[in-house]
This record gives structure tokens, C-alpha cells and sequence, in this order.
């Protein structure tokens, strides 16, 4: 590993091109002729661990994110890097959205802005010097909406997909338009095929049990309010619906449910739980909601009892990520949705 990494600085200067520094760090990388500036933080003991990329909320504050999520790299031995999607040119059709739509318009594929991520993380190995860098997506808040809709439409070719207090989701279900499910797309984006290969990913609602407060930044809408009273109340009705889906039609079911008891709209609340292990590893927590809302506070059927939700199981591949050092972490907080 050593010769490979050497080989890669070697290459990397010859190009002209800093590899990323120890601790927090700022590089700048061009997908498709995009250029990203990315906020990253290297422990100073990482070798081979995991990258952890971690997406903004609403204020496109990359860098507090850098900051919040620092936590998550001293604890798992990660690379934590936080791209900016700049207001101007990531609007929240492209970003919370994620360019899928333009007006009623389905836009071409290569258009959609979830294509830019497995190019990011490209590219971040690459500055590393580990091309095969195993890579885990972290989303809080808008950034959580992001990767929601994420998993929705595309296979970002990573180990998990991690979704914590988003305003909104993306319910599996053609009952309400997009970007709140999946009605109104056509057939080879809503029907069935879609719906399964959705339920197939490998995907962690992460949600904070006291992220019930109705701000300035939570969705409001029509259809936003069908999904509950609030952030947390949206994501238990979210999976809840997931796992019927999944249970009447026979489909593989790879998502999870986590908590984090006692935490808010918090970023860094967020990553410095210690159920954030159980969120991106399937180790350390439970996903078994601490309280269930009654059938009034959701929507739908009501709750599920909560022994219907299965523990979260590690894969192999996410069992030999997980690393046990856990580091506190004194960073500011950030609200955003």
C-alpha cells in the first residue's frame, strides 16, 4: 500500500497537482469541465480507510460540513471530503431536485446533476492515490433530499447511501408528483422496474428523534405536509411505505432505519452520534424507532409495530470499512434544510 500511495504522490507532482494535506484541507477538482471546490479532512493516521463523501445543506455551507463530519473521520480512519453545489449554478432544481426535471420536462440523463457524484469520487481517489477507495455518500438536510432522490434514479456505485432529517423524501409510490414520489414520470422512470431498483439500494434513512421543530426551512407545501408534521415524522412514514412496497410485492429490501435519540436538525449532531456507525456500517446503534406517532401525527395506515423493523446487518464489504476509533469533536452546528 505504501509503494502504491508513494507512486501516486510520484505522479501526482509530475502532473503538477497537490495531493490532499493532512487535516482540513480545501482542493479544487473538474468533472465534465465542472470545476468543484472540495473541503476535505484527512486524519492524521488515515491509510486505508474509506472515503466518506458528505453533501450540504440549503446554505451551501461545504466547509462547516467539512468541519461537522471531521468527527466521522477520526472515528472510522475516512476521508472526509464536502463539494460545494454553489447556488448559481446548482439551484435547488439541480441540487435538492437533482436536474431531473425542467418545468414537466424530463431532461436527458447526462444532464441530471447525480451523474456528477461517482465523478467526484473519482476524482478524490484519484488525488488520494486510491482509485479503488471504497466510498460511502452522507447527505444532511437538503443534502439529505439530494442523495433521496439520489437513490431514486441512479446507482452511484457506492457501499451506502446515507439520507439524515431531509425536509422531504421520495416516497416509492406514484401517488404524489415528483419530487415527492413518483407520479406524473414516465414508465421507464416510475413504474415498477424503477420502484424496485430504488428499494434495491443500499440505502440509511438517518433520522434525529427531536427533529420536530417546523422552521423557516422546512417544506410546507401540499405535498410535503402528506408526508408528516415533520422532518422525523417524514422519514418513518418514508421507510414505512418502502418496506410495505417491498413486503407485498417480494422485492429485495436494502434499506435502513436509524436514529439518533435526542438529536435536532443538527449536522454535527448528526455525524458525532454513535449511531452514525450503525447509519453508514450497519454496527453500533439500533434501527428501531424510539417512539411510534400515532396514525394522527403521520399518514398512510399509521406506525408499523416496531418489531417489524429488522436490525441493520453490516455487509462484508461495510464490516471490513468499519474502523473503532471515535474521536469528540467540537465544530459548530449548522441548520440547514
Amino acid at each position: 500500500m505504501a509503494s502504491v500511495s508513494l507512486a501516486a504522490v510520484v505522479l501526482l507532482a509530475a502532473q503538477g497537482v497537490a495531493p490532499i494535506p493532512a487535516g482540513s484541507g480545501r482542493i479544487e477538482v473538474a468533472v465534465n469541465g465542472t470545476r468543484f471546490e472540495v473541503f476535505t479532512y484527512k486524519p492524521a493516521s488515515f491509510t486505508d480507510g474509506p472515503l466518506i463523501l458528505v453533501f450540504h445543506g440549503v446554505l451551501r455551507d461545504a466547509d462547516a460540513y467539512r468541519d461537522h463530519a471531521a468527527v466521522l473521520g477520526d472515528r472510522f480512519g475516512a476521508l472526509v471530503a464536502a463539494p460545494r453545489f454553489d447556488a448559481r449554478r446548482f439551484p435547488s432544481a439541480k441540487y435538492q431536485r437533482g436536474g431531473l426535471l425542467e418545468g414537466d420536462k424530463v431532461l436527458p440523463r447526462e444532464e441530471w446533476t447525480w451523474g456528477l457524484v461517482p465523478r467526484l469520487a473519482d476524482a478524490i481517489r484519484a488525488r488520494a492515490g486510491r482509485p479503488g477507495m471504497p466510498c460511502y455518500l452522507v447527505g444532511h438536510s437538503a443534502g439529505g433530499q439530494f442523495l433521496a432522490r439520489l437513490a431514486g434514479f441512479a446507482d452511484a456505485g457506492v457501499r451506502r447511501v446515507v439520507v439524515a432529517n431531509p425536509g422531504s423524501h421520495l416516497f416509492p409510490s406514484g401517488d404524489a408528483p415528483y419530487p415527492y414520489g413518483f407520479g406524473g414520470l414516465p414508465e421507464e422512470l416510475g413504474g415498477d422496474k424503477a420502484l424496485r431498483a430504488y428499494l434495491e439500494r443500499p440505502l440509511t434513512i438517518y433520522l434525529g428523534t427531536a427533529d420536530r421543530e417546523q422552521d423557516g426551512y422546512l417544506d410546507d407545501g401540499e405535498h410535503a405536509r402528506r408526508q408528516g408534521e415533520s422532518r422525523y415524522l417524514r422519514g418513518l412514514n418514508a421507510f414505512r411505505a418502502a418496506e410495505r412496497l417491498a413486503r407485498a410485492k417480494g422485492w429485495a429490501f436494502n434499506w435502513r432505519l436509524v436514529e439518533a435519540p435526542g438529536i435536532g436538525h443538527d449536522a454535527r449532531g448528526m455525524f458525532a452520534h454513535a449511531n452514525s456507525a450503525t447509519a453508514l456500517f450497519g454496527e453500533g446503534g439500533t434501527s428501531r424507532p424510539e417512539t411510534r406517532p400515532s396514525p394522527a401525527e403521520g399518514v398512510g395506515r399509521g406506525p408499523r409495530p416496531a418489531q417489524d423493523v429488522p436490525p441493520p446487518v453490516a455487509t462484508p464489504d461495510e464490516q471490513a470499512d468499519l474502523t473503532s476509533s471515535a474521536k469528540p469533536d467540537s465544530r459548530k452546528t449548522s441548520r440547514t434544510d
